[in-house]
């Protein structure tokens, strides 16, 4: 079993919930982590509240949603539930809306989770593997769909199979690489940016570096998640920041390029933006 598996019990799983909105449908997958000895209900309201001051940024892919909040004291232990809903909601996100799959993060630090999202990344990459949440009957087949064999997070989907084909540039490899003749200089930094830099920022972090393990780029670009206020702090230090259209207008002008992705889970997606950034 994954390490995300592991993090979500049988008991934190709710299948064709009802919820008006989104509010009531993180206050749902709030609740799993509250039963669970999880979190304490400050946690869920504080989920909710990230949503209202950054946007919802926090879906990251078609019709799926990651709720999440700071670590504080009403985090007992790093968990995680999932709630599919019984009616499709609008978060507010024009680009991944209507969301269906709400998985709820309380992470107990900023690291403990990583091997948990890279998981969850490659079952959304994958549409059979996400046919099989959409379509579970019981919590047992939710948990067969996350830890069940498939594309993984270091897999490639079709779709991203043939990104690099088509793009038809040779992305080359060592530093000189990194960038053309007439390019900035590389800082060797790519930052990807959330609300609290622990729970989507970490999912980007993830697939970018996917991609860039793909170019053979591993070894020359160090890829760091990290929040908002950070960001604006570190941007002049990197080449460039990836992150949602919420997070980009929280930022605002941060004096380098700022890359929207609105599937966190495309490789193909990240790809094209690399190469837009770095002129390959």
């Amino acid at each position: 079993m994954s390490q995300l598996s592991e993090l979500l019990s049988p008991s934190a799983i709710l299948l064709d919930a009802d919820a008006a909105d989104w509010r009531e449908a993180i206050r749902r997958s709030g609740k799993l982590l509250v039963s669970i000895g999880a979190t304490g209900p400050a946690y869920t309201e504080a989920m909710i509240r990230t949503v209202e001051e950054h946007g919802p940024y926090i879906v990251i892919a078609p019709g799926f949603a990651l709720a999440h909040s700071r670590p504080d004291e009403s985090v007992h232990r790093t968990g995680m539930s999932f709630v599919r809903l019984a009616e499709p909601i609008a978060f507010g996100n024009a680009a991944n809306d209507p969301v269906t799959l709400v998985m709820a993060l309380a992470a107990a630090d900023s690291s403990a989770h990583r091997e948990a999202l890279a998981a969850l990344a490659g079952v959304l990459a994958d549409p059979a593997r996400r046919s099989l949440l959409d379509e579970a009957r019981t919590r047992e087949d939710v948990l067969a769909a996350l830890a069940s064999d498939g594309a993984g997070p270091g897999e490639r989907s079709a779709e991203d199979s043939r990104s690099g084909a088509e793009a038809g540039t040779d992305t080359g490899s060592g530093t000189g690489a990194l960038v053309d003749a007439d390019a900035v200089p590389s800082k060797k930094l790519l930052l990807t940016v959330c609300g609290n830099g622990l729970g989507t920022s970490l999912f980007l972090k993830n697939t970018a570096e996917q991609v860039l393990e793909r170019w053979g780029w591993s070894s020359h670009l160090d890829v760091q998640a990290t929040d908002t206020i950070s960001a604006k702090g570190r941007a002049k230090d990197s080449d460039a920041i990836l992150t949602s259209g919420a997070i980009a207008d929280t930022l605002g002008e941060v004096g380098v390029r700022v890359e929207v992705i609105e599937n966190f889970t495309s490789q193909a997606e990240i790809d094209a933006a690399l190469r837009r950034i770095y002129a390959v």
